[in-house]
């Protein structure tokens, strides 16, 4: 039930507790009591609009790998990483590349400069860029979430 509910949520964020309910089939105030006990143990962590970008005149997203130095601190890396406000998520990954980051940028020449700030970072070796053509889907909601066993 708690999967539904959090499916329920995260198609749409403000619905009230009595609209949740309807869809999961629970009262309001049982949906209140397990969406409570959720935030409670961290699974829900908070709720956010979803934004787009090019409305906001972040036009130009580009994908990062950043393979750091032998004697780099990933760490650091990633201290310095949350400080730029163009980097809008950060994934530790396996493989070459130490960091996968995803950037939002006005234009290509805001990139190019970007692109040169990641690269001052003290650790970091080198960087590969793909430039996002067009997004197709982010941010879906797991539909895993209603096939899987009720974990309550």
């Amino acid at each position: 039930m708690d999967r539904k509910i959090i499916a329920a949520l995260r198609d749409n964020g403000r619905a009230t507790y009595a609209e949740v309910g309807r869809t999961v089939g629970l009262s309001p105030s049982s949906v209140h009591e397990r969406v409570g006990k959720l935030e409670a143990a961290g699974v829900i962590t908070g709720y956010h609009a979803t934004v787009d970008p090019r409305a906001v005149g972040l036009g130009v997203t580009a994908l990062v790998g950043i393979q750091p130095t032998d004697t780099a601190s990933n760490d650091e890396i990633a201290d310095e990483l949350s400080v730029l406000p163009e980097v809008e998520s950060c994934y530790a990954v396996a493989g070459d590349e130490a960091f996968v980051v995803k950037v939002r940028v006005e234009t290509v020449d805001e990139l190019e400069h970007t692109l040169g700030r990641l690269r001052r970072i003290d650790g970091v070796g080198r960087t590969r860029t793909t430039v996002v053509l067009s997004t197709r889907f982010e941010g879906r909601p797991n539909n895993q979430l209603l096939d899987d066993d009720v974990t309550s």
